[in-house]
C-alpha cells in the first residue's frame, strides 16, 4: 500500500499557495517525520492526504492511483488512512471509552463480535485497558491520547498520520507514546508524523521530510538530515541533542537516550574504579 502525493500545490482561496509544488512517497520509510516551523503547511497537507481538501494543482495518490473525491472513494481511502488530532477533545464525542472506539465500525454495521474483538486489541496496544471503564471526562491529556489512537486503530488502517502525538504529554506519557509508535509499526503499519518535538522525530522515525514555507526543502534519511544543519537552520529547526553530542562533541552518533547511556557506562565503571584504586594506594 502506498500514499504518495504528486506535485501537489494547494492554497485557501488566496494568491499564495500553502503548499507549493510537494511530490512526496509516504512509503520511503515505515515511520515518516514531517519537520517544519509553524505555517510552513504540515497540518494542510495532512488534510490533503485525507481528502479533506482538494489540491488545485497536481495529486493524491493511493496505490499508484489518483484520489477519488467522490463519496465512495473518500470512504474507502479513510478506512486504509488514519489521522489522530494534536487535541483529542476533537475527535473524541462519546462519554465513555468503549463506544467512542467503536463508533467508526458500528456506523459501518460491522457484526458486534467483531467490534469488541478490535476493541479489545486496541486498547492493549495502546495500554489503555486499565481505564476502559473510566467515563472520559475524568481522563487526563495522554490517556485522551491513547484513547483517540485506539479509536483510529479499530480501522486496521494501513498509514495513521498523527499530528504532534506528544504535546502536551509529561515524560512519563511522552515514553508510552513512543512505545505505542514501536508497536504499531510492530504491526507492520506505517505512521506519519508531524511534531516539533525534534528529540522524538529523531528517535521513532527513519526518513524525513523538512517543508519551509510550504515547498519541499529537504528529505532523507533522519541521520543525515538532522546533521545538515545549514538545512536545519533555513528551516528554523535544531538539531536533536544526540546529533548535537555528536556534532560538536565528537560523541559517536546514537539513535536513542538509552543507547547513550548504556556506552557511557562502561567508562563510568572503569574510570571509578581507577578512583578507587588510587583512593586504596593513598590509604596504604
Amino acid at each position: 500500500m502506498s500514499l504518495s502525493t504528486h506535485t501537489l500545490t494547494f492554497s485557501y482561496q488566496t494568491d499564495q499557495p500553502v503548499l507549493h509544488d510537494l511530490s512526496l512517497d509516504f512509503s520511503r520509510g515505515q515511520v515518516i517525520g514531517l519537520l517544519g516551523a509553524n505555517g510552513c503547511g504540515k497540518s494542510t497537507l495532512f488534510m490533503n492526504l485525507l481528502g479533506i481538501q482538494k489540491p488545485q494543482q497536481g495529486k493524491v495518490c493511493w496505490n499508484g492511483e489518483a484520489l477519488g473525491y467522490d463519496k465512495r472513494s473518500l470512504h474507502a481511502l479513510r478506512q486504509k488512512i488514519a489521522m489522530v488530532f494534536q487535541d483529542p477533545d476533537q475527535q473524541i464525542f462519546y462519554t465513555d471509552v468503549v463506544s467512542d472506539i467503536a463508533f467508526s465500525l458500528r456506523n459501518l454495521g460491522m457484526d458486534e463480535s467483531i467490534i469488541q474483538s478490535r476493541i479489545d486489541q486496541a486498547l492493549a496496544l495502546v495500554d489503555a485497558t486499565a481505564f476502559r471503564d473510566k467515563p472520559i471526562q475524568y481522563l487526563s491529556h495522554g490517556q485522551k491520547k491513547r484513547v483517540a489512537i485506539a479509536g483510529a486503530l479499530v480501522m486496521e488502517s494501513e498509514y495513521l498520520l498523527l499530528d504532534e502525538p506528544t504535546a502536551g504529554l509529561d515524560p512519563r506519557g511522552r515514553q508510552h507514546m513512543i512505545d505505542i509508535i514501536s508497536r504499531i509499526v510492530g504491526q507492520g503499519k506505517r505512521v506519519v508524523i508531524s511534531s516539533h518535538d525534534i528529540d522524538l522525530i529523531y528517535e521513532v522515525c527513519d526518513y524525513l521530510y523538512v517543508l519551509s514555507h510550504g515547498r519541499l526543502l529537504a528529505e532523507g534519511r533522519e541521520t543525515d538530515v538532522f546533521q545538515n544543519k545549514a538545512i536545519l537552520d533555513e528551516a528554523g529547526l535544531t538539531q536533536p541533542w544526540l546529533v548535537k553530542m555528536h556534532s560538536e562533541l565528537g560523541f559517536p552518533l546514537y539513535k536513542t537516550e538509552h543507547a547513550f547511556f548504556a556506552a557511557q557506562r562502561p567508562a563510568s565503571l572503569a574510570h571509578s574504579s581507577q578512583r578507587c584504586s588510587s583512593s586504596e594506594k593513598e590509604v596504604v
